[in-house]
């Protein structure tokens, strides 16, 4: 079992390329570098999910998001509708910028993005000084988890830490919007 650690020591772990279980919103999720290949690929794998699948990057501000997202891409009055939900359980796909990694958007143009305001996320990525991957603690087509108690115990044995906490008590994930749209890509 990886060794629960403190927001500031799983920083240091995912700086190091390491693998963290967290709780977000509404489910356990797993993180690292979203521009460390090797620690994304190896995520992937953990969780047995296809790369061009793209996906979803956390931040504790806007600005993390930046070197990442197209925001001028995305018309004024979506924009407004983007950054009126933040911090917030949404995520919005927003239009990915040449610096956005194929391993984070996959087969898509663009990127997942939530700013949120789960403390241990926010501290997550305050203490790590950007943007995290951010993927539900489960094997692809399996449930979400909301409990701890719940986790499988044979993919807590492959990430490198774990930062405890509660999920924000959110019913199930966040929903998942096109900014360019509107249109609801998960409810």
């Amino acid at each position: 079992m990886p060794i629960e650690r403190t927001i500031e020591e799983a920083a240091e772990v995912i700086r190091s390329g390491g693998i963290v279980a967290y709780p977000t919103e509404a489910v356990w999720g797993l993180g690292c570098d979203p521009f460390d290949e090797g620690a994304v690929h190896r995520l992937l794998a953990i969780k047995q999910r296809p790369v061009e699948k793209g996906l979803i990057l956390i931040a504790a501000t806007l600005e993390q998001l930046k070197p990442l997202i197209d925001v001028a891409a995305v018309p004024t009055d979506r924009l407004a509708d983007v950054l009126s939900s933040w911090p917030g359980p949404y995520t919005w796909v927003m239009p990915a910028t040449v610096q956005a990694p194929r391993w984070i958007t996959g087969q898509h143009r663009g990127i997942a993005v939530r700013v949120s305001q789960h403390p241990t996320v926010v501290g997550l990525c305050q203490a790590y000084g950007g943007a995290l991957v951010s993927t539900s603690a489960n094997l692809s087509g399996q449930p979400a988890v909301s409990d701890y108690d719940a986790l499988d115990p044979a993919l807590l044995t492959r990430v490198d830490a774990i930062v405890p906490g509660q999920t924000g008590g959110l019913a199930r994930p966040t929903a998942i919007r096109d900014a360019l749209t509107g249109q609801a890509l998960r409810e």
